[in-house]
């Protein structure tokens, strides 16, 4: 089976950061737990050499031709100039890509390239919080949405600043081969599978030290009891908080309340569980914590969208299509 390709769009200045995202995501060859992983072409969309601002030299062997035939289209995040006027072939290769039906994903300031290109007229797009006010201005036609970590609408795929470029990454990786495969490339990685939260949270100095740190071993061992009936009055006690106190904190940590942040975690891994085990839905529904399958299904449904059985269905379905198309190329 053909790999799927990640062509990463590179121009002059790029954060180092937000570039090198996509590479430890997608690069790094990850075959022991999904194969065939991805194969990632760095393209240039600038005059070579390209240095980022620290004066790395990034060697991309790749140019805009090479971009139309992958399956995934990066923009990584841009110097202030590709902001404001980015390179004509970039734009003319985005475009091309989408109307091919590829995969188009912007990765911070990368934002801009697309909205550039027009890509995001009427669709919901964001960016890094700085940028929020000068990016709304520029591009009216766009349904900014400041607050998000990341956007999808179909094929089309924009992330906040820098954190939110793993987020949406792991969320591709989500995408193409399951949840559990993309809990694994975050334990290794060393960071959440799935940040709850907006970036909102972050656009000021708050005025005490950040509740994540603090909160932390409580969001842990709720993760390890998740097959157990939680309250939030029983979190607010493994947390040395009042009941009220620890609501409070935890939305301003994690950007939801305990509650809808236990049935997130829940429901992944009840996916990860239909993923990885041939475990009715019954049993699912209790090592997962939902009790019964009827409120497996029911609170199943209002997340993902599909019932218990069809998730299972289509994803075991993927993984033994992708088994034979193996079997048949060796």
């Amino acid at each position: 089976m053909p790999r799927h390709v990640v062509a990463i769009a590179v121009t002059d200045a790029t954060p180092t950061f937000e570039l090198a995202v996509p590479c430890e995501v997608f690069g790094v060859d990850r075959s022991d737990i999904a194969d065939p992983w991805y194969e990632v072409r760095l393209c240039a969309a600038e005059p070579t050499p390209l240095r980022t601002p620290a004066g790395l030299r990034i060697e991309a062997p790749y140019d805009m031709d090479d971009l139309l035939e992958a399956d995934t289209v990066i923009v990584a995040a841009c110097a202030r100039a590709v902001q404001l006027d980015p390179p004509a072939s970039l734009i003319a290769a985005v475009r091309k890509a989408h109307e091919l039906g590829r995969r188009i994903v912007s990765l911070c300031t990368g934002s801009y390239v697309l909205a550039h290109a027009g890509l995001l007229t009427g669709r919901p797009a964001t960016t890094h919080w700085m940028n929020a006010a000068d990016f709304g201005h520029r591009f009216p036609e766009v349904d900014f949405t400041p607050s998000v970590l990341y956007t999808e609408d179909g094929n089309l795929f924009t992330s906040a600043g820098s954190g939110a470029a793993i987020d949406l990454c792991l969320h591709l990786v989500r995408q193409d081969h399951g949840s559990a495969v993309a809990t694994e490339i975050a334990r290794r990685m060393v960071v959440p599978p799935h940040r709850e939260g907006v970036q909102v949270q972050y656009t000021k100095p708050p005025a005490r030290p950040r509740e994540g740190d603090e909160l932390a071993p409580v969001l842990q061992w709720a993760r390890d009891h998740l097959q157990e009936p939680l309250t939030v009055p029983q979190l607010a006690r493994v947390a040395n908080l009042g009941e009220r106190t620890f609501a409070r904190r935890f939305r301003e940590a994690v950007g939801t309340t305990p509650l809808q942040w236990l049935l997130q975690q829940r429901v992944r891994l009840a996916q990860e569980l239909l993923e990885t085990t041939d475990e009715p839905v019954d049993s699912v529904a209790r090592h997962s914590g939902f009790g019964t399958a009827t409120n497996l299904r029911y609170h199943f449904g209002r997340v993902t969208g599909v019932s218990p059985q069809t998730y299972r269905h289509v994803f075991r379905h993927r993984a033994a299509a992708q088994r034979q198309l193996r079997s048949a190329a060796s």
